[in-house]
């Protein structure tokens, strides 16, 4: 695991702002305190981040995928899908034996269980967007 540069650090920040308090209009923390102790996974094209994953376990649960973006410009190119397969690959390596959580965008439930996630809360609004929380099994293929 190699650490971030200043330079990709302020990149990586700034496109989840970019993305998760501008585009979609959500003031919140983005900065969470939760990135130091966190895996980031990132896909570059040309150096350039164009999806990216953060994944952690908070203290007595179940190990998290969170912040899941694809940049603007690298949308419609099935790389949410990638990213996601490698942020699965990941926890069960990191992880091993325990499920996986995440809280979906509401819209995006369908694309979640089709990575073998179910739903483990009813919806809910989250910093005004509807949200669901969702598990997948340890051991699922």
């Amino acid at each position: 695991m190699a650490a971030f540069s200043a330079v990709e650090l302020y990149a990586l920040l700034r496109l989840r702002v970019d993305v998760f308090v501008v585009e979609q209009a959500c003031a919140y923390p983005e900065l969470d305190g939760k990135d130091e102790d966190a895996l980031h996974l990132r896909l570059l094209i040309d150096g350039e981040t164009a999806a990216y994953a953060r994944l952690w376990q908070p203290e007595n649960r179940a190990p998290r995928i969170g912040r899941v973006l694809v940049s603007p410009g690298h949308r419609r190119k099935r790389l949410g899908e990638a990213l996601m397969h490698e942020a699965i690959s990941a926890c069960e390596a990191h992880f091993p034996g325990q499920p996986i959580a995440l809280s979906a965008q509401g819209h995006l439930e369908r694309f979640y269980r089709s990575l073998g996630f179910a739903p483990t809360s009813g919806e809910y609004v989250e910093d005004g967007i509807p949200h669901i929380d969702m598990q997948r099994p340890a051991g699922h293929s």
